[in-house]
């Protein structure tokens, strides 16, 4: 799969110009790449277009148009974009309540490698979380984790036949059966997969 690079980038006042369009457009393109797994938990699976946008967004916030500073935010969000055997997501966990949230992250210690993928029969596959740094401490978890499913090459074949793809947490404190994934969501991630 394709990397982003700097000579794809927009420039700053290119990317002005287009920017209402394109946050649209990703903004629908996420609707089918998102999956909501229990009343708490949110992945949003990434790909190209998705951190191409949040790349061009933080060369905006951040006014950043030198090449050190590009290639910074290249190194960070390439990672996240499937390579072709997995899918990437961010995963969030949500508690509105301030004081909920902060027990909840504590009893969730553990939840990112607890996630799981299974395309048709095949055996579940378990997230491989936060490889570019340690998101959780002795005391709780982080309310976002970047998670990657690796699959292999019969789980990638049943994928793109569109079998079906389910998804759950096997964490005693957060449980979350196989999900079905929609037929639209599952399509969009078997567009992942080389």
């Amino acid at each position: 799969m394709p990397q982003i690079t700097r000579d794809s980038l927009l420039t700053l006042e290119g990317y002005a110009k287009v920017r209402p369009a394109m946050r649209a457009e990703v903004m629908a393109h996420k609707k089918n790449r998102m999956v909501e797994l229990g009343g708490h938990v949110t992945l949003i699976f990434e790909d190209e277009k998705t951190m191409r946008y949040q790349i061009q967004e933080m060369l905006r916030a951040e006014r950043t148009f030198e090449d050190a500073g590009i290639q910074d935010e290249l190194d960070a969000y390439n990672p996240l974009v499937p390579d072709g055997t997995n899918w990437k997501a961010t995963m969030m966990i949500q508690y509105s309540d301030p004081d909920e949230r902060k027990l909840a992250l504590a009893r969730l210690k553990g939840i990112e490698d607890r996630v799981w993928v299974q395309v048709a029969e095949q055996p579940k596959v378990f997230a491989i979380a936060d490889e570019d740094l340690e998101r959780e401490n002795e005391e709780k978890t982080s309310s976002v984790h970047f998670l990657r499913f690796e699959l292999d090459p019969a789980s990638i074949a049943a994928a793109k036949a569109g079998s079906p793809v389910r998804m759950g947490i096997d964490l005693a404190a957060y449980t979350v059966e196989a999900t079905a994934l929609a037929d639209s969501t599952r399509a969009a991630l078997a567009m992942d997969l080389a």
